[in-house]
């Protein structure tokens, strides 16, 4: 044993942490057509329509910082995130279950206020919160929420679907988060050296709410679901744009080309991420926690989406041979790198 290999997991990462472990599991009942691997597993009902199962951890000091985000924000957030993950399948969310591990340090208000986001989250979304778990914790709050979804078997839409010259797809406006979460950080630290100063976070409205309370895309599920388009993959855009792709890339074995001037950005998150000294393409490319969905559709259904206000036409799917490519503004080639968020 004491010759034994350490292998720290920042040397493999979350995703090579994943594929590790998962390598030990195979699936033993015909009804889970999906299990480890993408937004959610899928289970077969077995008259024509699946189930889909997902489940999300936010822990204190790593997801969130409690001294700049409200409980309320915090409660709706958490359902947000997972309810993403059932539209990232194409699916309608209908079940939560919320379990919560809390110190002494919070009152019973405090639980409260967070239950309340939770149930405005639900409201919203139009979900059932159905049981969970409360104990204890001694160090900060840890949240788990498992969202139950449904959809019809052949409306699934996975990670593996990609096909050659599907065009890519990316809802909303990217990197808003991010910087979101910076101007936070920035304000936390002008406080911390002195209390008396005031948060100036109002012209940051948008940013900050990009990150306090983000929105599943549920608006563009249903819109999908109207217009009879199924995308051909599709996942939601956690990790940030060019991780989520090379997921696309990997589990449909294919390449991609995206386009610099075709990526989604808000004026505010262009002109904060300057002020802060950040390249604003790289927040678009990079930055997590957006929840908007990136999809593929086959091009005969690029006309029904094609005046969409908010679904914006990245690129297109490539041979695999071809790698991962952005093109510049000025037309120039170069390798798509995932920087993304790293776990550990």
């Amino acid at each position: 044993m004491e010759n034994q290999k350490r292998t720290e997991i920042s040397e493999v990462g979350e995703f090579g942490l994943i594929d590790r472990l998962s390598q030990q599991f195979t699936n033993r009942h015909a009804s889970t057509l999906k299990g480890i691997g993408d937004d959610a597993a899928v289970i077969d009902l077995g008259d024509g329509t699946v189930q889909v199962v997902t489940t999300d951890l936010l822990i204190e000091g790593v997801h969130f910082d409690l001294s700049y985000c409200p409980l309320q924000h915090l409660g709706f957030k958490a359902i947000a995130v997972n309810v993403s993950d059932v539209a990232a399948m194409n699916a309608i969310p209908q079940q939560v279950t919320v379990s919560i591990a809390l110190s002494n340090r919070f009152s019973v208000e405090a639980v409260e206020a967070l239950y309340e986001g939770i149930r405005m989250a639900a409201e919203h979304y139009a979900v059932d919160v159905i049981g969970g778990d409360t104990t204890a914790s001694r160090s900060g709050l840890v949240i788990s929420v498992t969202a139950m979804g449904v959809a019809k078997k052949e409306e699934i839409s996975y990670r593996s679907g990609a096909q050659l010259n599907d065009i890519v797809c990316v809802t909303g406006d990217l990197g808003g988060a991010l910087i979101g979460l910076q101007i936070l950080e920035r304000e936390k630290q002008v406080y911390l050296a002195d209390p008396n100063m005031k948060p100036d976070l109002e012209k940051y409205a948008y940013v900050t709410g990009r990150q306090l309370r983000p929105q599943a895309r549920m608006d563009i599920i249903h819109e999908l679901k109207e217009m009879g388009v199924v995308p051909t993959s599709m996942l939601d855009v956690s990790d940030g744009l060019a991780s989520e792709l090379f997921h696309i890339c990997k589990q449909s074995a294919c390449g991609v080309t995206i386009y610099e001037d075709k990526l989604p950005i808000d004026k505010q998150t262009f002109d904060t991420a300057v002020e802060l000294g950040l390249d604003p393409i790289t927040c678009v490319l990079n930055g997590g926690e957006d929840y908007e969905l990136l999809f593929t559709i086959q091009q005969k259904d690029f006309k029904t989406l094609e005046k969409h206000p908010d679904i914006h036409f990245i690129g297109h799917i490539s041979p695999a041979s071809e790698g991962k490519s952005l093109v510049t503004k000025s037309g120039t080639v170069v390798n798509l790198k995932a920087q993304g968020w790293k776990h550990f």
